[in-house]
């Protein structure tokens, strides 16, 4: 295994199974951020992550964290807070504020969502290929997720609350929506603790890529409107 390096112009991903062991999936370094690129990384697995003064680079985890939409889990608490309704639900509506949100420093002051990186998902998005779903308390936005649309899966990129549950609430919806439409996987990256308390799973590299191969050409449009009324048993 080695660290591959890409053109910039005209980058070409290696094999994401040649990824290093350590750092865990580190698959190559440079290339661009162009629509194109970005996008066939996500159909091959692979996704970019860096800090601003790294150059850009590329991943593919030796074990990949996934939820699968229907085993979400609702804790009883967010689930009475889903029934009463206290938020708007909505998609697409600030797809660069839902964004540079979740580019705030968190605790540790740092941040991976660099201007460059903003500035790549935001045209994604004007493509159709990147959408988020928001949480609105009147003109407040005070959670969301925002992630890029690759045929049965989502692959989730960020995710921020301003309130209790704000981002729980977002996936919530995000998931509900996944099972209405038939998609397969919420591809949540890398492995967190908060994460596998929402019942995330984990799936082995070469497994999630045979997965990933399967559904990456399916026609899901995004359909998933403000008027998506769910009822929370």
């Amino acid at each position: 295994m080695h660290l591959s390096l890409l053109d910039p112009d005209n980058p070409a991903f290696p094999d994401p199974n040649t990824a290093l062991a350590e750092p865990d999936g580190l698959l190559a370094v440079g290339g661009n951020l162009e629509p194109n690129t970005l996008f066939n990384a996500y159909r091959q697995g692979i996704f970019p992550w860096y800090q601003d003064d790294d150059p850009i680079l590329w991943w593919s985890p030796a074990t990949r964290c996934l939820i699968e939409p229907e085993t979400l889990h609702i804790s009883s608490r967010l689930r009475r807070l889903l029934r009463q309704k206290p938020y708007q639900i909505k998609t697409d509506s600030d797809f660069n504020r839902v964004v540079k949100a979740c580019a705030e420093p968190r605790g540790d002051g740092g941040t991976w969502i660099t201007e460059e990186m903003i500035d790549a998902y935001t045209v994604l998005h004007e493509q159709g290929r990147a959408h988020c779903v928001e949480v609105w308390d009147g003109s407040d936005l005070v959670g969301g997720i925002y992630g890029v649309h690759v045929g049965g899966i989502f692959c989730g990129e960020s995710m921020f609350s301003r309130v209790d549950n704000g981002s729980k609430i977002a996936i919530a919806h995000l998931c509900q929506w996944m099972i209405a439409e038939g998609l397969e996987f919420l591809d949540c990256q890398l492995v967190n603790p908060h994460l596998m308390t929402l019942g995330a799973i984990t799936m082995p590299r070469a497994d999630f890529l045979a997965r990933l191969h399967s559904i990456r050409d399916r026609q899901h449009r995004w359909s998933l409107t403000d008027s998506y009324a769910w009822q929370w048993r």
